[in-house]
């Protein structure tokens, strides 16, 4: 059995700051965290490179982090967060080191990253985890692009460091997510085979540079069979309509799967995908006519604003008044609850939609700004004038209530969309192009079974 180091312990106040992050982002932003394969992850102490995709920036470590709490994990950042002293020390202190790249830091800054991968060498050479994305960036698709190979080199420099005695374990994992931007959905982290590099030392020392070409073209095609990978990125956005969509949820129920359990989705959505691919690799004009059909459907939702679960569950006049007797009846209950929840995750992200550009770092910063500065503002405040103008029991009380708050009042919101949607939906003056659609999404349907058939 392979001998194992002492990891470095976190101290104290990182223990307390992980347990706290773990409420705002793991029980309050996300609505459930699924762990699959966590058996696959070596123990402690052992030298372990964690390679994933990367699609959702700061929540893909975070989530990891926040869920391997036996090791200390140590990540690889973008470099100009560090640039600040304060942030420097604290971001290091946490596990982070930081990462430069040519295309943002410049040439001259590159050569910092000598230092970077020996820190992360030295840190493997504890039996620490160090977690890369060897994409480079994030995608803002469900795709997985090219690796490059800097974690091989730190994982090989660190076994050469040991005199190639102890080994170092390259683990494929991927992260996935029932929606990129919204909060209160779910997320999933899904572990691989480990990969031992023990076998592959001798030849190593022979042909360094092919000996890693080889082992990495082994994790990317681990990584990609573990997470939603789509090859047709042509019709990418039909495919994803699809799979999103009621044929989607039918797909799975047709697989034995609940369509709302996300590790059985995702699998139900990687046989769908494939299947989709397949059809068109076989029949391109039969799958281009559907294609070009789910775009003008698509795009009719859009612009009447309704979803097209409204088809599946035929929801009628009915089922909008109920929406609306509930929203009545539940109004005082929610006016109660948004007016402090209101800044955790809801307004930070009106705003952070209209100043970020790239869409896919909406959320990430969305739980920073909760979690740093909105939750314990809104918790710390009222708490105090609560126990001023009450008492510290009622104060308690309502630090107690809080998630529950936030939660009720985003689940309300939740049903106002959709009682909106409901009356789009019956509305007389959408009802012709209402029933034209039923009838392009029957015809959709109905031409998919009978190729994926």
């Amino acid at each position: 059995m392979m001998k194992r180091a002492k990891p470095r312990d976190h101290s104290l106040f990182l223990k307390v700051f992980r347990s706290y992050l773990r409420l705002v982002s793991s029980k309050l932003y996300f609505r459930k965290e699924h762990v699959v394969n966590r058996e696959n992850v070596p123990a402690n102490g052992t030298p372990i490179v964690m390679v994933s995709n990367h699609q959702n920036c700061l929540n893909d470590p975070l989530c990891v982090c926040l869920n391997l709490t036996d090791r200390r994990m140590n990540f690889l950042a973008r470099a100009n967060v560090f640039q600040r002293p304060l942030f420097n020390k604290a971001l290091r202190a946490m596990g982070l080191l930081p990462a430069y790249r040519l295309e943002y830091d410049g040439y001259a800054a590159v050569a910092h990253n000598n230092k970077t991968m020996d820190a992360a060498s030295e840190a493997l050479i504890g039996g620490e985890t160090v977690m890369l994305f060897p994409e480079g960036g994030h995608q803002d698709k469900r795709w997985l692009g090219k690796f490059k190979m800097g974690y091989l080199r730190i994982a090989f420099e660190a076994a050469e460091r040991m005199n190639f005695e102890r080994d170092v374990i390259i683990m494929p994992s991927c992260n996935h997510y029932s929606n990129y931007f919204h909060a209160r959905a779910d997320m999933l982290m899904k572990f691989g085979e480990p990969i031992s590099l023990k076998p592959y030392y001798d030849n190593y020392c022979l042909a360094p540079r092919e000996t890693m070409m080889l082992i990495n073209d082994k994790v990317h095609e681990q990584i990609k069979s573990l997470m939603l990978h789509v090859d047709d990125l042509e019709h990418y956005d039909e495919i994803d309509f699809i799979r999103e969509s009621g044929y989607g949820d039918d797909y799975a129920r047709r697989q034995g799967v609940q369509p709302r359990h996300l590790p059985s989705r995702l699998v139900s959505d990687q046989r769908l995908v494939a299947e989709l691919q397949q059809a068109y690799a076989s029949d391109k004009s039969g799958m281009e006519a559907i294609y070009a059909d789910t775009r003008e459907y698509s795009a009719e939702l859009k612009r009447l604003k309704i979803r097209d679960w409204l088809f599946a569950k035929r929801s009628g006049v009915g089922s909008m008044l109920f929406r609306a007797l509930m929203l009545i009846v539940l109004l005082p209950l929610f006016v109660a609850s948004i007016v402090p929840t209101a800044l955790l995750f809801i307004v930070p992200k009106i705003f952070l939609k209209k100043l970020i550009k790239d869409q896919m770092f909406v959320s990430s910063f969305n739980v920073a700004v909760s979690a740093l500065i909105t939750f314990p503002v809104c918790l710390i405040v009222p708490f105090i004038l609560i126990w001023i103008f009450a008492n510290v029991w009622w104060a308690l009380g309502y630090v107690v209530a809080y998630p529950l708050m936030f939660i009720f009042a985003w689940n309300y919101i939740r049903l106002f969309h959709k009682f909106m949607g409901s009356w789009r939906f019956v509305a007389p003056k959408n009802r012709t192009t209402v029933e034209r659609l039923k009838a392009l999404r029957k015809s959709i349907h109905e031409r998919l079974n009978a190729k994926l058939r």
